[in-house]
């Protein structure tokens, strides 16, 4: 179904949506070309707020339109948004329950080249211990323009992660999603593959390698990670004899633990969580280091084959 860029179908969904919504505001942080806003700012100038290299003030700036009634949209790259201001989502937006978007582009280890720094491999951790922020981790072009769709007419403020890069589709256009379910992007018996963000796809391709095996994988698109679709988790731990997650994040605190926790408490099943490890990354591009640390299609089914055969 080809490929498209995640940022990219959200800019232009947000600035399609802001046409008619006048209470739609974008703050930015000195990252116009990585959060691809540039088009809001030259459409929208009154509409659009410049905070520089200060992403504290940006969430607090943002705080303050959607306490006088904005629907306040903060873009700016994932490692610092969920870092340098933290405790501004803490207490200005989550605390208080006000409408902010928080938008944390380039995610996971998109600015792979750029050192340690620049990750944002633990963003899942973080801002899943926030009250009332939602969490979105959108795996292609399609969901990310729904759940843009969805931020923009809901009052609750969330947390997205997006990629930089171009992603394989895994949906086609006018896909249908319920906002707060896992997507069933492949049916399976055998053994479930739980996935978000860019490595939904890989999770597909892993099922389709295990089809070739005589394995039926069952592949779950787990886009919202708060509020967590629990009863497909359960689902998935009941019908099947085991359970794979994948994601671009730490395995401390990310989509694997979220997991587990659900499992060990009302659904007890063997669950094999992959992602970063507990340490220091390498430096590299997203794609060698995902072949570095083993996220991909062909170390995924063997985790796969590994769990259904104990």
């Amino acid at each position: 179904m080809g490929r498209s860029s995640c940022r990219r179908a959200f800019s232009s969904t947000i600035e399609s949506l802001a046409e008619n919504d006048k209470s739609i505001f974008m703050v930015c942080t000195d990252s116009r070309g990585s959060a691809t806003v540039s088009g809001f700012a030259q459409k929208y100038p009154e509409r659009f707020v410049e905070a520089g290299i200060a992403e504290q003030n940006a969430v607090g700036i943002a705080a303050g339109l959607a306490a006088v009634g904005g629907t306040a949209f903060v873009a700016g790259p994932a490692c610092f948004l969920s870092a340098r201001s933290y405790e501004q989502i803490k207490i200005d937006v989550a605390y208080n329950n006000f409408n902010v978007k928080i938008i944390g582009v380039s995610a996971g280890v998109s600015y792979g080249p750029l050192g340690e720094t620049h990750s944002a491999l633990h963003d899942f951790a973080s801002m899943r211990t926030l009250p009332n922020l939602e969490i979105f981790a959108p795996s292609d072009a399609v969901l990310t323009a729904y759940i843009t769709k969805y931020l923009a007419k809901s009052e609750n403020p969330a947390y997205m992660r997006l990629g930089r890069g171009d992603v394989e589709n895994v949906y086609p256009e006018g896909e249908n999603f319920d906002t707060n379910k896992a997507k069933l992007v492949a049916e399976g018996s055998d053994v479930a593959i739980i996935a978000c963000g860019e490595m939904v796809f890989l999770a597909k391709m892993a099922a389709e390698q295990l089809a070739q095996s005589g394995i039926s994988a069952r592949v779950l698109d787990m886009f919202c990670l708060k509020p967590a679709d629990t009863e497909a988790i359960c689902k998935a731990a009941i019908e099947t004899r085991g359970i794979v997650t994948i994601e671009e994040h730490s395995v401390c605190g990310g989509l694997g633990e979220l997991v587990c926790g659900v499992t060990s408490r009302f659904c007890p099943a063997r669950v094999d969580v992959m992602g970063f490890p507990d340490e220091e990354r390498k430096v590299g591009g997203n794609t060698q280091l995902f072949e570095y640390y083993g996220l991909t299609p062909e170390n995924i089914a063997a985790r796969a084959r590994k769990l259904v055969s104990l």
